[in-house]
């Protein structure tokens, strides 16, 4: 698949009705910080508070290393846009 396709995917995935399934994307990485919060709150004392575009990023770390993990699979690459996408929409708007 070409750097396109992957885009074009990409931009479909957050485009589309995901949010049916997924519900609202900002309260969904809202929700997600503060569960990692709680969980690494322990381990990475002092700790400010990590933010719904912190979540989008960590998700793209968690695709990246699922890209390194057994075969091959387009979608690690894929989601992985689509998170930064995410991210650079949830920073910009601080």
């Amino acid at each position: 698949m070409k750097k396109e396709e992957i885009l074009q995917r990409a931009s479909e995935l957050v485009s589309s009705k995901r949010e049916e399934t997924h519900g609202n994307a900002f309260k969904n990485h809202a929700q997600i910080a503060d569960l990692w919060s709680v969980f690494l709150d322990d381990k990475l004392k002092p700790m400010k508070e990590i933010t719904p575009g912190d979540v989008a990023v960590m998700m793209c770390l968690l695709k990246i290393s699922r890209s390194t993990m057994g075969d091959f699979n387009i979608d690690d690459f894929v989601d992985g846009a689509a998170y930064m996408a995410i991210a650079g929409e949830m920073n910009g708007t601080k």
